[in-house]
């Protein structure tokens, strides 16, 4: 399991392939799970993403290979 530093980094590849791919603004992330080990695995997350002036609320997986996010798999909360 990555340490909180290691952990954080993870957060702020997300939140930056949230905004590059889905352009949507991170207001919360709270880690879940996380089991990324040597760059690769998952990072479970709820997060709250706002998209203009809508705010929904998700759980997300990232996928991360070779330390960046790969995949991404979602369901509404």
């Amino acid at each position: 399991m990555a340490d909180k530093v290691q952990e954080e980094e993870l957060k702020e590849k997300a939140i930056e392939y949230l905004k590059r791919v889905w352009r949507e603004d991170t207001v919360r992330m709270d880690v879940k799970n996380n089991s990324v080990v040597d760059g690769s695995g998952e990072l479970h997350v709820d997060c709250t993403v706002r998209v203009g002036e809508r705010h929904s609320d998700w759980t997300k997986w990232f996928t991360f290979q070779d330390g960046d996010v790969s995949h991404m798999r979602w369901q509404m909360r």
